[in-house]
C-alpha cells in the first residue's frame, strides 16, 4: 500500500472521511485530523513501513504534505 492508500483507509476508518477528498490540496484539519489523531497516524505508518520516526518532526498541514513526509521517510529508511 502507499502513502496515500494509507491515509484513505486511516482517515475512512477512523472518521467516517470518504476516500474521493483525500487528495493532495486537503487540509487535514479541515477532513477532522487534530494533533492526537495525527500521532495515532503517524504510528500507523511506523507499523505498517517498519520505519521509526523522528520526534522532532514537523506536523504537516495538508495531505500532500503528509504523503511527502512519508514517502521521504520510506526512501530514507529504505537506502539504509
Amino acid at each position: 500500500m502507499d502513502s496515500l492508500g494509507l491515509i484513505r483507509e486511516f482517515l475512512h476508518d477512523r472518521l467516517g472521511v470518504a476516500p474521493e477528498q483525500v487528495v493532495p490540496e486537503a487540509a487535514l484539519a479541515g477532513l477532522g485530523v487534530d494533533s492526537l489523531m495525527m500521532l495515532e497516524l503517524m504510528f500507523e505508518f511506523e507499523d505498517r513501513f517498519g520505519i521509526t520516526l523522528s520526534k522532532s518532526l514537523k506536523s504537516p498541514k495538508t495531505i500532500g504534505e503528509m504523503i511527502a513526509l512519508m514517502d521521504r521517510l520510506y526512501r530514507e529508511q529504505s537506502a539504509s
